[in-house]
Order: C-alpha cells, then sequence, then structure tokens
C-alpha cells in the first residue's frame, strides 16, 4: 500500500523517525492501529448510546432547553466563585 503525505506530515514522520530511531513504515502502522482502537472504542461508546436513548433508559431534551440550563448553571457557578 501506497500512502500520500502532505510535506508537513512527511516532515513530522521524518522528525519521529529522527527522534526514535524506528523506521517510518512502523511509526505509520502504530499510528494507524491507534486510529482505528480509538474509532472502534468510539463507535462502541455511540451505540451504547443510542441503545440507552431507544430504550427508555435516559430521555432525549430539546437543544434550546439543554442551552438554557447550560447558562443558567455557569450563571450559578459565577455567582458562587
Amino acid at each position: 500500500m501506497e500512502v500520500n503525505l502532505s510535506p508537513e506530515l512527511q516532515a513530522s514522520l521524518e522528525q519521529w523517525k529522527a527522534q526514535t530511531g524506528r523506521e517510518p513504515n512502523e511509526l505509520v502502522a502504530d499510528a494507524m492501529a491507534g486510529y482505528f482502537d480509538e474509532l472502534s472504542r468510539t463507535r462502541e461508546m455511540l451505540d451504547r448510546r443510542y441503545e440507552s436513548v431507544r430504550n427508555g433508559e435516559v430521555s432525549l431534551i430539546d437543544g434550546e432547553e439543554a442551552l438554557a440550563l447550560l447558562k443558567e448553571r455557569t450563571q450559578a457557578q459565577r455567582r458562587s466563585t
């Protein structure tokens, strides 16, 4: 597989190679593995949260209501400090 990198990313890769002594292929493979692990964990979290909403374990609130609650809490916190 061939991957085309921007000049900035290529420079970062070369810098990491110089600092770690590892080959660029290893660095890219580790970065991609970490990315896909994180993506998988994020997908699982979203699936669990969606199930909680779907099963009625949590209820949704309107965006305007959420913003009003956030503003109210922020103002209360500012008053207390």
